[in-house]
């Protein structure tokens, strides 16, 4: 074996060389030494990029790694990583110091799957500390053409196909370079990257696999290519069969993993309706996966108010799944209707042109999958000149009588996004007058409102918590942010204009962040309500309605009903895991009567909700032990007594807990009950925090207006200050005065309003 050549001095450390003996290829290999600090980040890079493309490391091999990392032998730390990873090498990469590039056989076994993607990983020794990418390239490599040709299509004259052709390129290779890995070479010594290798073919297949660093980087003699017989095992379709509680077909979402924890259909190159940030995939009753033959275990669910099922099954051959799914709750038994207002198909995590994004064909099987009764998909700056064409101003045609999509608007990425992305819902028109292009909006939240409302729209502020950001762990608390981001920053203006900003939105972001400013305003006597949102898949991938609103609508669901239900209050928002329906006071339900109720004098209201919570009986020690600005941002885990299966239901008045009940988390439905002493004019709302959240009823005391709190006043009053030190250099001088005279207006308000207030 040939021994690498001493580095140049280039700043990087020498390669020392020590010997071990890969047990399963019975060959002597290098264990070479570079500094463990860079190396270890690597290793923990790699790990980590794994596990997101779903072929993680063996937990043998995890602990290995946490292992070596504790070591206080540097070297021999080193050692023991490269120990740990070269079993998963299918090729090393010999960069000499001249540049120049050959390459071996690695000792990883050539095992595929047909029509399914495998990862290897490819030890890179960098002599030359090189810094460019490196680049995969085969004869075997076709899949583009192969499907041209095989479909009937006629290819270019320049990629004409013969049937040897076909034969031979039966792969697709490519070195996986998103984040958290890197395009390029970092240049340390020894570096590790990922190997992407795809299979159209089941069985024995050859490829001659080469690797290079740039133009003439090649050895002499074609050292940089080595020819690998791969095994590909048959890939047979296992039919899934998908019922819900009704015995009617459905959809679904599936995680499949292997014994090895790699996960069905591979990530990265999943196409949509799969996406590649997520590791379910979404299945209408009667379709298919294709999987190897082995051992699987799949994990089936359709939102948080059904029972996930976990089964293990064998693949010997074609086969078919059976699943009844069972729910522990069902809302819309009673009209409240789940529905997430911020889905995107455009942007974030939507693959690799997000000015584009999706289909709406893609964002149904989530919607569906996960129950959801409302979707609003909401084009936003990236994707608006393609995403806009689908806006029509009613349902999507996929809509069905019991669960509705529609195309509504964020103001985000547009030049009003400073001061806060605003929701619109209900739009008839998308343009704002006298527009041609995203830059000739408004640059101040305000106007774009006043537009949505004269059409009719329900309208509010996104993401909310972002730019309210505080270091307490109180609420309320009397902090001032900075007000420096995007969520409802100028909120704390718009309210104070009559019957302009409807909600404020909660779930996807900290909730004291979030829910702060809200009880701010309502202590002064704003009726502002809450609705639920997942801003799906910029906030989180995870799943849409990973936060929602339950509203309740009477009769048959329309898209409208659904909407002045958010914008009347008669709706809570929840992670979908606890719910608070029917929450009314003295029998007025939010969102009811304009959600008010009056009393001659001082007395006490009787409060009723009925209240359902769920929780595994053993907690997740994962969740718990998060800060609350550490997502998942609302978690029933968080809300979870000790080691108990309870959670606290509290009534909220004013924004001060006044009542609690513990609630076992356990499925069942039960009516709560209240009595409550209100001294003076009062908002009153329920909560398990940081899961639930009802809106509020207004008692009125002796016929006069809630003024609740003089220090909310006083923080209202300097907020509006800082909100214009932060958003007033990026208004557009011709809009300017009306925004000065909007905040002065405002601080007017809230100075009457301090002035009305006694505590």
């Amino acid at each position: 074996m040939r021994v690498p050549a001493p580095l140049p001095a280039c700043g990087l450390a020498l390669l020392a060389l020590t010997l071990t003996l890969d047990a399963r290829q019975g060959h002597v290999h290098p264990i070479l030494e570079v500094p463990l600090q860079p190396f270890a980040q690597q290793a923990r890079r790699l790990e980590t990029a794994l596990r997101f493309l779903g072929q993680p490391l063996r937990p043998p091999d995890h602990e290995a790694i946490n292992a070596a990392l504790a070591m206080t032998d540097e070297r021999a730390a080193v050692a023991r990583l490269q120990a740990v990873l070269d079993p998963y090498v299918l090729a090393q990469v010999h960069i000499n110091p001249e540049s120049r590039v050959r390459v071996e056989q690695g000792a990883a076994r050539p095992e595929l799957v047909q029509g399914g993607t495998r990862l290897f990983l490819v030890k890179v020794i960098n002599e030359a500390g090189v810094t460019a990418p490196l680049t995969v390239q085969s004869p075997n490599i076709g899949r583009v053409f192969i499907s041209a040709w095989t479909s009937g299509g006629v290819p270019e004259p320049e990629m004409r196909l013969t049937q040897a052709d076909v034969r031979d390129r039966w792969a697709e290779m490519s070195i996986y370079t998103e984040q958290p890995m890197r395009p390029r070479l970092s240049g340390l010594g020894i570096e590790y990257a990922i190997l992407q290798v795809y299979s159209r073919d089941a069985g024995q297949r050859s490829a001659l696999v080469g690797f290079n660093v740039g133009q003439g980087t090649q050895d002499i003699g074609f050292r940089n290519e080595v020819e690998i017989l791969f095994t590909a095992a048959p890939a047979h379709p296992v039919r899934l069969r998908v019922q819900d509680e009704h015995g009617e077909g459905t959809t679904a979402a599936f995680v499949v993993r292997d014994e090895l924890e790699r996960l069905y259909p591979a990530v990265s190159k999943r196409l949509a309706p799969d996406f590649y940030f997520q590791p379910q995939v979404y299945r209408k009753d009667g379709s298919a996966i294709d999987l190897p033959a082995g051992e699987f275990t799949v994990t089936v669910t359709r939102g948080p108010e059904y029972l996930p099922q976990t089964r293990r099954f064998a693949v010997n051959g074609p086969m078919e799944l059976l699943f009844r799914l069972a729910r522990w709750i069902d809302p819309v038994r009673f009209g409240w209707y789940p529905g997430d207002h911020h889905i995107h198909s455009a942007g974030c995590s939507h693959y690799e042109n997000p000015t584009e994004g999706v289909l709406p064909e893609d964002i149904w099987p989530q919607v569906e999958g996960e129950a959801l009764s409302v979707a609003s998909v909401l084009t936003w700056g990236p994707s608006y000149y393609f995403q806009k064409k689908f806006f029509t101003g009613q349902d999507h045609p996929l809509s069905t009588p019991s669960r509705l999509m529609r195309y509504d608007l964020e103001v985000s990425g547009f030049p009003s996004s400073h001061a806060g992305h605003v929701v619109l819902l209900g739009l008839k028109e998308q343009d704002y007058p006298g527009t041609r292009r995203l830059e000739d909006w408004p640059t101040w939240t305000l106007p774009v409102l006043r537009w949505a409302k004269d059409q009719g729209s329900v309208v509010g502020y996104a993401h909310s918590g972002w730019g309210l950001e505080v270091r307490s762990t109180e609420l309320p608390n009397y902090e001032i942010p900075g007000f420096d981001g995007i969520g409802a920053n100028e909120y704390i203006v718009t309210v104070t204009e009559p019957g302009t900003v409807d909600f404020i939105s909660a779930g996807d972001t900290p909730y004291i962040w979030e829910l702060n400013i809200w009880y701010h305003t309502l202590n002064v006597g704003f009726r502002t309500t809450i609705s639920g949102e997942t801003d799906f898949p910029c906030i989180t991938d995870d799943r849409v309605g990973l936060a929602r609103s339950y509203a309740k609508v009477d009769g048959a669901l329309t898209y409208r009903k659904w909407i002045d239900a958010i914008r009347a209050g008669r709706s809570y928002v929840s992670d979908g895991r606890s719910h608070l329906m029917e929450f009314s006071v003295n029998g007025t339900a939010s969102g009811t009567a304009d959600s008010e109720v009056r009393l001659g004098a001082p007395g006490r209201v009787q409060v009723t909700v009925q209240a359902a919570a769920r929780l595994d009986e053993l907690p997740n020690a994962a969740i718990r032990r998060l800060r609350y600005d550490e997502k998942p941002y609302w978690d029933l885990e968080r809300a979870r007594i000790g080691d108990t299966r309870e959670v606290p239901v509290e009534i909220v008045v004013n924004g001060e807990r006044a009542a609690v009940q513990n609630l076992v988390a356990d499925g069942t439905i039960r009516t709560l009950t209240f009595d409550i002493p209100l001294e003076r004019s009062s908002w009153i709302a329920a909560r398990i925090l940081p899961s639930a959240h009802t809106n509020p009823v207004f008692v009125l005391v002796d016929g006069k207006p809630i003024r609740a709190s003089r220090r909310s006043a006083e923080w209202c009053i300097n907020a509006v200050n800082q909100c214009w030190i932060q958003k007033s250099p990026l208004i557009r001088a011709s809009e300017l005065e009306a925004a000065r005279k909007a905040y002065d207006r405002a601080r007017q308000i809230y100075r009457q309003r301090l002035a009305e207030t006694a505590e």
